[in-house]
């Protein structure tokens, strides 16, 4: 062999450059780079598809076929067809075969899967890579897949027969792409790719939603750095799922400065606002994190600071963090930090429970400390910062909080405090509006009259039984007691139109369902004007509203009480805006407020505030 032989360069192998380069583009991926599969090139590999790209087997091994196939039509002796981009999709197909659990490693003799198995199998891959696009979707494939898993679809097919575009979907040609093989390991533990699969894939969602949120600089090398408090709120949205929903819309505030001025010791929380004000300066553990963010959530989603009422805010406060902090345990959420409120005699106890109990002992309890400091409450009344536009509150919290509910039971993730539980179902279901609140009200007092059965009027006789008669159904004449019902009218100057058009409406068509002739209508300014009897048609659409002046209620209530045409069990309806004096009703009442209005008396009849 000449010397100029033998310094020629090696031809280089554009093959295994180009598979080289697939398999780089594979490996940039987190969630396929998780999964530890050895690569077969080699020429002698007996399992290597003849017509094909990649087979899989259940040992976690790639066999790729060692050169790149060539398409004869071509010129040239064939040209090389098969690129880095195409062995990219080829490759990640096998890799989520494994990851789905389609080749799960066991030991024993294996049954291999059938045609029909094999075909779900790969349409449900490939159907996932439409999503989670890596590398280049061959042509010869279709554009969409039908919906359902891989047993639903062996199922249908083994029933009704394989379509011809989902026959060969897989990357060995016309060979199975999978093979089951006895796992025979010298270690004797059997993986689960599947569970490593599925924490591959947590983790790069996580890290798409810090990327997302500024907190990464990249998918890959050089992140910036997460806080604690960050990756305790990241675990809620990747691992729990009960307040997922919630922790995906909380924004986490942490300033030192912010922290300083309004003496927040741990942490605070803002529903409005939707904000959780945290101390970065505070040395707390991941765990100890996870605690503290549950607790700020579950005081936003569970609207406490809407619920004190009256109540002293920061006994409440104290009362909720009881509450709170024992659900907490029993969920074994993270790890109470050292000084949080917790005594075990006020486990499953409610919040107004445990206020009531320690609202004896102010001197003592308005010491203790929350999360925000001693004697102060870590449920704050406004935003600490600029406000900013949120969404509606209480479908937001209600609706994160039902929803993650339902996927924390679904799929098992531990046990759950039954008044928790409870309270976030009371959320669910949101009070009756006004209307329907009105509604049952004349269903209680105002009865329908019943109808007489009488063979004087018989009726209609039916086609079947021409000759059997039956009786018919009719109101008797006279007057019965309670059918009506009387309203006090307020036509002061203060009166709304639109309240007025709302609540008379309802009025009458309600009074109309239940089958009420005639109401008895008192207009009522600074003087009562009786409208006397009228039908219910007419109480929306051609009452004439009396009189513009002051609002004194009280002398149109007495006129229905003197009455002598007015039945004494009949209830009276009150319709004001609450401008009006104190009233003092002796029989079954109700009063129609706008919402937002209040009366200036406590009422002993029910309130619905029209909206």
């Amino acid at each position: 062999m000449s010397r100029a032989a033998k310094r020629a360069p090696k031809k280089p192998d554009r093959a295994a450059e180009a598979f080289a380069a697939g398999l780089r583009l594979v490996r940039a991926n987190p969630a396929l780079a998780a999964l530890d599969v050895s690569i077969c090139r080699e020429e002698s590999c007996t399992v290597a598809p003849h017509d094909g790209l990649v087979r899989v087997d259940s040992g976690s091994t790639l066999h790729a076929h060692p050169v790149r196939p060539r398409d004869p039509r071509r010129p040239n002796g064939g040209a090389p067809v098969t690129e880095p981009a195409e062995w990219a999709w080829a490759i990640a197909h096998g890799l989520i075969h494994v990851g789905f659990g389609h080749v799960p490693a066991a030991t024993g003799e294996r049954e291999q899967p059938d045609r029909f198995d094999l075909a779900a199998r790969c349409v449900v891959v490939n159907r996932f890579l439409l999503t989670f696009s890596v590398g280049l979707t061959p042509e010869h494939l279709p554009a969409a897949y039908p919906d359902g898993d891989e047993e639903q679809l062996a199922a249908r097919w083994r029933r009704d027969g394989i379509p011809p575009a989902y026959e060969r979907c897989g990357t060995a040609g016309g060979a199975p792409d999978q093979i089951l093989l006895p796992w025979n390991s010298w270690n004797g533990q059997v993986p689960d790719w599947q569970l490593a699969f599925a924490h591959a894939l947590t983790r790069t969602m996580a890290t798409a939603m810090d990327l997302a949120g500024g907190r990464r600089d990249s998918m890959g090398g050089g992140p910036t750095r997460l806080q604690p408090w960050e990756r305790a709120l990241g675990w809620f949205v990747s691992s729990y799922p009960l307040l997922g929903g919630i922790a995906a819309g909380i924004t986490l505030v942490a300033d030192a400065e912010l922290a300083r001025a309004h003496d927040i010791s741990v942490a605070a929380v803002d529903a409005e606002a939707g904000e959780i004000y945290v101390n970065p300066l505070l040395r707390l553990d991941d765990e100890e994190w996870r605690f503290v963010l549950a607790h700020e959530m579950l005081h936003a989603a569970l609207r406490h600071g809407d619920r004190c009422g009256p109540r002293d805010p920061l006994l409440f406060n104290v009362a909720c963090d009881y509450v709170v902090n024992a659900w907490l345990l029993e969920m074994q959420i993270g790890t109470m930090p050292e000084g949080l409120l917790y005594d075990p005699d006020l486990r499953g106890l409610s919040a107004e429970e445990v206020y009531d109990r320690i609202v004896g002992d102010l001197r003592r309890m308005r010491r203790r400390s929350t999360l925000c400091g001693k004697g102060r409450p870590d449920i704050l009344g406004g935003p600490l910062g600029p406000p900013r536009d949120v969404v509606d509150l209480d479908e937001f919290y209600r609706r994160g909080l039902a929803r993650g509910l339902d996927l924390h039971q679904q799929q098992e993730r531990g046990f759950l405090p039954g008044g928790l539980v409870q309270e976030i179902r009371t959320l669910s279901h949101p009070p009756l509006p006004w209307d329907a609140r009105l509604a049952r009200w004349f269903d209680e007092f105002v009865p329908r009259p019943e109808p007489v059965r009488t063979y004087a009027r018989p009726a209609r006789r039916q086609a079947a039984t021409p000759d059997i008669p039956r009786a018919g159904r009719h109101f008797p004449p006279e007057k019965v007691a309670r059918c009506t019902f009387g309203v006090v009218l307020d036509t002061s100057g203060s009166m709304n139109s639109t309240l007025l058009g709302k609540a008379l409406g309802a009025i009458a068509s309600y009074a109309e369902a239940r089958d009420v002739p005639a109401a008895r209508v008192v207009f009522c300014d600074a003087a009562p004007h009786d409208a006397g009897y009228l039908p219910v048609t007419e109480i929306a659409g051609r009452v004439r509203v009396h009189g513009r002046g002051g609002t004194v209620l009280q002398p149109g209530v007495d006129l229905l009480h003197r009455a002598d045409d007015f039945p004494p069990g009949a209830p009276v309806l009150v319709i004001t805006d609450g401008y009006c004096d104190v009233l003092r009703i002796r029989r079954e009442h109700a009063y129609l407020i706008p919402q937002g209005a209040r009366l200036p008396f406590t009422s002993r009849g029910p309130v619905f505030r029209v909206t």
